[in-house]
Parts: C-alpha cells; structure tokens; sequence
C-alpha cells in the first residue's frame, strides 16, 4: 500500500465519519484511529517481516512496526466540560476491547470478580476476561489506579474499541 493510497484511505474515513479500521492486504497490515479531531494515527505493520517506514502527508501519523500487536498511540480531545463531575470523568484513563468477545468479570461464575470499584490496581493487574471463539483472554490495567467505573455488566458482549474501565491515574 502506498501513500497514495494510504492518503485516500484516511479522506474516505474522514468523509464517513468512521473512527477506526483496519484493513489487511497480501502481507500488508493497515490499522486506522483516530479521535476527534485530531490527526488520525496510522499503523502499517507487516504481518511476516519489517517493512521500511512508509513516508508521512503533513496530516496522519505513520509508524511501521515489526508486529500486529504493537499498541496504537491513541490521539485524545477534551472539550470544556461545564460540570466538575464531566471534569473529572475527563481524566480517567478507559481501558477498550482490544476484541470482539464475552466480557467476565471473574475466571468462573463460583469466584470473586477480578477488580471492584475503588480498588487499586497496579500494570499488568487482570481486569477482565473476554471470551472470543471459545479463547479466554485475560484484560490487564495499562496504568496504575483506581477504578471508578465498570462500563459493562458480566456476560455481556463487546466489540472492539468498546469501553470495559474507567481507571483515575494515581
């Protein structure tokens, strides 16, 4: 895929109003974010070897990476917000699906959730679990905090980029 390409890629999702996509040709893997109204980030990443860095428009943001799993550096905007409690929601970090699946809350329905609200959590602390195509897969904290808010009830389904936890950095 070239820049061209690229370029037309992000004008369409921009015309739609589309906030993410990913898009996987050949041996070619795109993935496209963006929020607001902020730059969209752009994640070329081949699926079997290192590609060179493919060359950045003045708009999106363009990095190459030797996996798929490498993380999408997220582009945020805030609004004013003309209540505290909107102020404050500003400043949690939400942790999103990183997959289509089944959110739950603890390992089996007999054990105590893996985090409560007001509970501290540390890096790398499971949240969640999210079943996907019969594949258990355990959610963990980002960022040191603490939880405010459960987005999601157990057993529901979530599909990608859906919010599961507010967590205010601590």
């Amino acid at each position: 895929m070239n820049q061209k390409e690229i370029k037309e890629l992000i004008e369409l999702l921009v015309e739609k109003d589309i906030t993410e996509f990913e898009l996987e040709r050949g041996d070619m893997k795109v993935h496209v974010k963006r929020g607001g109204s902020a730059a969209p980030v752009v994640q070329v990443a081949p699926i079997a070897a290192v590609q060179p860095l493919v060359a950045a428009s003045a708009a999106p943001v363009i990095s190459s990476a030797a996996s798929s799993s490498a993380p999408a550096v997220e582009a945020s905007s805030s609004a004013a917000a003309p209540s505290q409690e909107a102020a404050s929601e500003a400043d949690l970090f939400i942790v999103k699906s990183p997959i289509v699946g089944t959110f739950y809350e603890a390992a089996s329905p007999d054990t105590p959730p893996f985090v409560r609200i007001g509970e501290h959590v540390t890096p790398g602390k499971v949240l969640c679990i999210i079943e996907s195509m019969k594949l258990m897969n355990e959610i963990e904290a980002d960022v040191a905090g603490v939880i405010e808010s459960k987005l999601v009830q157990n057993g529901q389904p979530v599909e990608y980029g859906e919010a599961l936890f507010g967590i205010r950095p601590v």
